[in-house]
């Protein structure tokens, strides 16, 4: 009895703790940058503010310096639609790209970025359960591309790209082309197949079985 309430209590702390990272980290992270950008920007022009408000605190200045500097990188993302900032990023880019080293790692990023970044994609099309890293384990993955692409002209019956993230990070992972006969398709969303991914497991979407319902139902209106 003593071992199963450790159980339920260790059980309750990690699905605590899964739910009260993201606000953890999303705090870190605002601190992070505002005293980054803060620290870094608001010396250069505090000396030349009015008598008046140089009596403010610091993190008064530092988050307006934080905001101001990401109004400015919003502006400049609108100006990047129009033709001129298209042509200023397009050189840019080209510029980054020929240093050798960090054009390939920019790249990269940008790859990613592109591919993943984009809502209007549908990148992951469906979740499904596949084998994986030995028959007999399962575990999650996300279904990328159905029928496009050289790969598929040359396998001997349908196959489907899948992602298989790693845990909790899913940004790495694994890339494959499996028979689409040993792939189990999941009715999850990719919203939550990535909380289970991110969570290892211990946050579980909650999922109500169609046929489980309709024989309840089915059995409801015999007793009826």
């Amino acid at each position: 009895m003593a071992e199963t309430r450790l159980t339920s209590l260790r059980n309750a702390f990690l699905t605590g703790l899964v739910l009260v990272a993201p606000f953890v980290v999303t705090i870190w992270a605002l601190r992070l940058i505002i005293g980054f950008v803060g620290g870094s920007i608001t010396p250069l022009f505090q000396p030349y503010l009015p008598e008046a408000l140089s009596h403010l605190p610091a993190i008064v200045w530092d988050v307006a310096t934080t905001v101001i500097v990401l109004g400015l990188i919003t502006a400049l993302g609108f100006l990047s639609r129009l033709l001129l900032g298209q042509w200023v990023g397009a050189m840019t880019e080209r510029f980054i790209q020929g240093i050798p080293g960090i054009g390939s790692f920019y790249n990269s990023v940008k790859q990613f970025i592109d591919t993943f970044g984009t809502k209007d994609r549908a990148q992951f099309s469906k979740v499904v359960l596949v084998q994986f890293p030995r028959p007999g384990a399962y575990t999650i993955g996300f279904v990328t591309n159905t029928a496009r692409g050289e790969p598929h002209q040359h396998l001997p019956s349908d196959h489907w790209a899948v992602f298989v993230p790693t845990c909790p990070s899913p940004v790495n992972g694994f890339f494959m082309f499996l028979p689409a006969a040993e792939v189990v398709e999941l009715e999850m969303s990719v919203s939550d197949a990535m909380k289970t991914v991110i969570s290892c497991g211990a946050v579980l979407p909650h999922w109500n079985d169609p046929a489980a319902a309709k024989a309840a139902l089915k059995t409801w209106s015999a007793g009826a």
